[in-house]
């Protein structure tokens, strides 16, 4: 215990570098400030200012309270607090024990108006240098994410660090690791067999003593998150067009996606949502290392996954084969399977109409399950008779042939002039006369251009999907006979998205 009121010295440094006071340095300019007074020194190395979470800073105030300290000093404001908040809360701590705050570089004295008028000030311009310094670091690490660098984290399975250079940087990349990618492309092969669930493979691998060579255990959330992974895919132009189709903000133009590189898939810096399933806003950004999974296998997955998790909830008990294909078509959000005790039994629901603070009415009328069923299946039967071939989708790729390098070229095309004509059509709000004359033939243009490669691309497929188009129509005949999980497969292969609104279906197909 003291017998006396003592000065408070507080010195902090969270990083030590060349060009920042050391702790004793700071001490150092403190100590005279006492005039040779007696002192308690309390000191945190390797900790930031943005809050009080500091063992020596709360050593401090518990003597404070304690009726101890009598002045605390520092070298300089920001050494004790970057927060307004918590400086506020740190004074009127003081104020209430009768404490003097003094910066020994700035000269504040805190029992004047001024004084702690002053102090305000500078506390507000202490956090935002913070902030400021906060958001350099942030936008810096987002620029090395889009030039390709390695930016620490778990290797994923399948791979080893190598080093490279990229921009004259020196950094590091993937490397492929045959033992392990063997087993990926294993687990990968089974899933896009609708066949196999994650419970399947998780069996197999352990009937057949195939083990986790890092030693941990197989088990289904950790294939799940390796299904999910673009690090694996060697990413082509189908692969753009299903991260641009979820939302995903793609770093590389369409040109660069040819099938050699794998992906990286960054949070974003405006991403809020934290469901893994949600791409919307994510950052996608074209790797330096190789993939080894084929793009039409890993979209099987994906999708499967992607589906998956939208009908979680509802699928269960096998409710309807057209959950998680089925949106609102007002605000994008799934329609989910409700029960009803009445005739009709079961109907869909807008999932995010039913949540506290919704705007969305949802999808205007009451969609019966049975009618809806009955209806695409209709509209299935009527869609494959009006095509005697599949254009290919994202579930099938051509030989490995130059032909497909072709068809791979014509497709990275017919993406580019999608994105021209969205770029055009974006401008026509408030666009002149002459303008919009350009707009008008620019557009027609391009679409006479697209509608010209996607007869190539669907004639180039005919004799690759032939067979995929009779076995498809052939379990179209036998409907009732089909189980759920091949109904499904039927659906998600022909139909990508069912939008409902005010008694209004709009089908994307597939094909």
């Amino acid at each position: 215990m003291y017998d006396a009121l003592y000065d408070a010295l507080y010195a902090r440094q969270s990083i030590e570098k060349k060009d920042s006071i050391s702790v004793e340095s700071q001490l150092e300019y403190c100590r005279y400030e006492t005039h040779g007074e007696a002192c308690i020194e309390y000191t945190d190395r390797g900790f930031s200012g943005k809050d009080t979470n500091r063992p020596g800073f709360e050593k401090m105030m518990n003597d404070i309270r304690a009726g101890k300290i009598k002045r605390v000093i520092v070298y300089k404001l920001d050494r004790i607090s970057r927060s307004i908040v918590d400086f506020a809360n740190m004074m009127e701590i003081f104020q209430k024990y009768h404490v003097e705050f003094v910066s020994s570089t700035e000269k504040f004295d805190t029992s004047t108006p001024i004084g702690r008028a002053m102090l305000n000030i500078c506390i507000v311009f202490a956090q935002l240098e913070r902030e400021t310094i906060q958001k350099r670091v942030t936008d810096a690490y987002y620029a090395r994410c889009k030039r390709g660098f390695y930016m620490g984290g778990r290797i994923p399975y399948g791979y080893r660090l190598t080093n490279t250079v990229i921009d004259n940087i020196r950094t590091s990349m993937y490397e492929e690791v045959p033992e392990e990618s063997e087993q990926l492309k294993l687990i990968y092969s089974m899933y896009a067999d609708t066949d196999n669930s994650l419970g399947d493979i998780v069996r197999y691998l352990n009937e057949h003593q195939i083990k986790n060579l890092r030693g941990a255990n197989w088990n289904t959330a950790r294939i799940s998150e390796m299904l999910r992974n673009p690090v694996y895919v060697q990413a082509d132009i189908d692969v753009y067009r299903f991260f641009q189709s979820q939302g995903a903000n793609i770093y590389n133009p369409a040109s660069d996606f040819t099938g050699y590189n794998a992906c990286y898939l960054y949070k974003g810096t405006v991403s809020t949502s934290r469901k893994q399933s949600d791409l919307s806003d994510k950052e996608i950004v074209l790797a330096p290392h190789k993939g080894f999974i084929p793009s039409k296998t890993w979209l099987a997955c994906r999708i499967r996954c992607l589906n998956n998790r939208q009908s979680t909830k509802t699928c269960k008990p096998k409710n309807s084969w057209l959950v998680g294909k089925v949106k609102c078509g007002k605000c994008g959000y799934a329609l989910t399977i409700r029960k009803a005790k009445t005739k009709w039994g079961r109907y869909f629901v807008c999932s995010q109409s039913r949540s506290s603070g919704s705007n969305c009415t949802g999808a205007g009328c009451t969609v019966y399950a049975d009618v809806l069923e009955e209806y695409m299946l209709g509209a299935i039967k009527e869609r494959l008779s009006e095509f005697s071939a599949l254009e290919e989708s994202l579930l099938f790729c051509l030989s490995e042939t130059g032909e497909e390098q072709t068809n791979i070229t014509k497709k990275i095309r017919l993406t580019q002039i999608e994105e021209e004509i969205e770029e055009l059509l974006s401008k026509v709000s408030g666009a002149s006369g002459v303008l919009m004359k350009y707009i008008d033939e620019k557009v027609s243009e391009l679409d006479a251009e697209r509608k010209a490669l996607q007869e190539e691309i669907v004639t180039a497929n005919v004799t690759d999907t032939e067979g995929r188009l009779k076995q498809i129509t052939n379990h179209v005949k036998t409907w009732e006979t089909l189980s759920f999980e091949d109904r499904q497969a039927v659906v998600d292969t022909l139909i990508k998205v069912i939008r409902i609104a005010d008694g209004n279906i709009e089908i994307t197909w597939n094909i």
